[in-house]
């Protein structure tokens, strides 16, 4: 099976990306190959992780612009020049315009903190804690123009302990995101989750069906 080539969207440390570029690197019959690393912000860790791992990184600077679109039709015009197929948003945060994220439709993922439709947006885990939630977790979904509300990829649960924090729960979230997110992107690449024309999220093959939702998430098929 041929790799399919992936590009990583970051803005800061790249612990996502660390967990995906692991995940690659263990299995030489990977359906994926990182090949771009795209930063909005000079300067952060995630950068040096790429480098680390002999991958490609470029920095697109969102204030270089006068506006979205200028921004979205470079970030579209370096994934379209590598011949990029699959885009992965790990801690990218930027809100893309509609006409990009049609664009890439079905072929872009995102990771967000929260079993989605629970608390959308950029303080979900925040945002749980203060609900009073005794569950919470993280989500894979397929980018689409309103901000987290794509088809669903794969969901890991979460529990709230009394004594939680933000600090320590976002702990707990991040280790089950480093563990969803690989999974996510390996089964996208070798086409056994996909974006149906009726915009729902189609599996193939039992793995998939089996763990496409994971409660405190066990090993991964």
């Amino acid at each position: 099976m041929a790799k399919r080539d992936v590009a990583v969207l970051i803005s800061g440390s790249g612990s996502n990306l660390q967990a995906l570029i692991d995940a690659v690197a263990a299995d030489p019959d990977h359906p994926a190959r990182i090949r771009l690393v795209i930063s909005n912000r000079p300067g952060v860790k995630g950068l040096d992780r790429a480098a680390a791992a002999g991958i490609e990184a470029i920095v697109i600077e969102h204030k270089h612009f006068h506006d979205r679109a200028g921004f979205d039709a470079a970030l579209d015009a370096a994934l379209r020049a590598r011949g990029i197929e699959l885009v992965c948003l790990a801690g990218f945060m930027r809100i893309l315009t509609a006409p990009f994220v049609e664009a890439w439709t079905g072929r872009m993922l995102n990771i967000h903190p929260s079993l989605l439709p629970a608390f959308k947006g950029a303080h979900a885990i925040d945002d749980a804690l203060a609900a009073g939630v005794r569950v919470t977790g993280v989500t894979v979904h397929y980018v689409v123009p309103e901000m987290d509300a794509g088809p669903i990829v794969i969901q890991a649960a979460v529990p709230v302990q009394p004594t939680d924090d933000a600090a320590s729960l976002a702990r707990r979230i991040h280790t089950a995101e480093h563990r969803i997110y690989p999974a996510a992107l390996r089964w996208a690449a070798a086409g056994h989750v996909s974006l149906g024309d009726d915009g729902r999220t189609r599996y193939s093959g039992p793995a998939v069906a089996v763990n496409a939702v994971l409660i405190s998430p066990p090993a991964i098929g």
